[in-house]
């Protein structure tokens, strides 16, 4: 990995590790659900001009609104508004536990015991967190598990997708997204317009990162790193994206790392790397093999 290409890597991680942070501050102003819309459609706007979508792959973006953009990001955004962002920095990561369930459920990916045990103790760890007295509600918290397993699911479909450029995909997502959130945020959500007037430079603020800096700069730094790099080099840095999260909503947010939340975040997360690392050591082996 040349200078350039760790810079632009750590960029994105430190990106998305404050987006916790960033978001927390928003949905404190806005209702998360309104905020998800007006986030989903600023993206559209920006992206679905330029890059077209063809009729019959209108269906499986569709479904991918659905899954990613109300499931994964709409739910991440209601469990920030009752959990504190170093929890929700940590429950999401049981997204990659919820990848390795469906991938053996869906590609007969065999788990095997290395996988088994980083799946526990991730688990183990948001059981952990779960208890912590401040890490919030749990509505939230489970606002937050069905969060990661959208993430995880999301994955599936993307990966079932025809190729399409990343930045299609994530223009015309959001595009279907807003109208379901809409509707959603009319049916559960009171104040929206009013929260939306009032707002403060802050919200404004953090809605501007969440769009340009979160959903697409990182993100296309990330495709771009994925195409030219090889996967196992740039993923463990994922690890990191946490961590980060952790520290911010500590330092700016002024939440309390507590014996709960540090020894519940070290479970999950070495949990995740376990995953992780055996992951990569499985791609590693399968093209030698398939070569021989």
């Amino acid at each position: 990995m040349r200078p350039i290409e760790l810079f632009q890597t750590l960029a994105v991680v430190v990106i998305w590790g404050l987006n916790f942070v960033v978001i927390k501050t928003a949905v404190s102003e806005i209702p998360p659900l309104a905020l998800t819309a007006l986030r989903f459609a600023l993206v559209a706007a920006l992206l679905t001009p330029f890059f077209h979508l063809a009729r019959a792959q209108l269906r499986p973006i569709l479904g991918l609104a659905l899954v990613m953009g109300l499931g994964h990001f709409g739910m991440l955004f209601v469990g920030l508004r009752g959990a504190d962002a170093a929890t929700s920095a940590l429950m999401i990561q049981l997204g990659v536990p919820f990848s390795a369930i469906l991938a053996a459920i869906f590609f007969s990916d065999r788990l095997g015991w290395i996988r088994g045990l980083g799946m526990g103790l991730a688990f183990a760890g948001a059981a952990l967190l779960a208890g912590e007295p401040q890490g919030g509600a749990i509505w939230a918290l489970g606002a937050l598990l069905i969060s990661a397993f959208c993430w995880a699911w999301a994955n599936i479909l993307i990966k079932r997708l025809p190729s399409l450029h990343p930045l299609t995909i994530i223009g015309w997502m959001s595009l279907f997204a807003v109208p379901i959130l809409l509707v959603l945020s009319t049916l559960l959500e009171t104040g929206q317009l009013t929260a939306i007037q009032a707002a403060s430079w802050k919200a404004w603020g953090s809605l501007a990162y969440i769009v340009l800096a979160s959903s697409l700069i990182a993100y296309y730094l990330w495709y771009r790193l994925i195409t030219r790099l090889d996967v196992n080099q740039v993923v463990p840095f994922t690890l990191l994206a946490p961590v980060i999260g952790v520290f911010a909503g500590v330092l700016l947010l002024d939440e309390t790392l507590t014996l709960f939340k540090a020894v519940g975040g070290l479970l999950t997360i070495s949990g995740v790397a376990l995953i992780q690392v055996r992951q990569a050591r499985k791609r590693e082996i399968e093209p030698a093999t398939d070569s021989k």
